[in-house]
């Protein structure tokens, strides 16, 4: 009956201990919204068509929480949100393209790798560029969250 005790209180700690750390939120990383996701892109398609060459990132209007950032990195696809997840969002938090970074227009000027989403000046920074899924059928992306 001890034994009993023991094992059912030894897993009530640790389900507790578990439950407490996924339950943990960074502050800095809340910045962004959960907003459903769900884009197709015709690579055939002139806006999008410089995606069927690598390290050619194309900005994609009105989706997510400022735009999503779609890039082919040659070992496949990658799309994250195109809201700084450093910052509150505003019109300043929108990211740009600068090559194969994506730079944020506020004064502190955010710069993240578009390959693989982590900051690459400010090392203080926790948060990484938001990811989104992304599936590839032929000549079309689809992607979600």
């Amino acid at each position: 009956m001890k034994f009993k005790a023991l094992t059912f209180g030894l897993i009530i700690l640790f389900v507790h201990a578990s439950c407490s750390k996924k339950n943990t939120i960074d502050p800095n990383c809340n910045f962004l919204a959960n907003i459903n996701v769900m884009v197709s892109l015709n690579l055939n398609l002139s806006q999008y068509n410089q995606l069927t060459f690598p390290n050619n990132p194309v900005y994609v209007p009105n989706e997510g929480n400022g735009g999503i950032i779609v890039n082919n990195t040659g070992a496949g696809y990658v799309a994250f949100d195109a809201a700084d997840p450093n910052h509150i969002y505003n019109d300043c938090s929108i990211l740009t393209i600068n090559g194969l970074e994506a730079v944020c227009g506020c004064e502190d000027a955010n710069t993240y790798s578009l390959l693989t989403g982590l900051v690459l000046e400010n090392s203080t920074l926790r948060c990484t560029l938001k990811p989104y899924f992304v599936e590839s059928s032929g000549n079309t992306l689809y992607i979600t969250n």
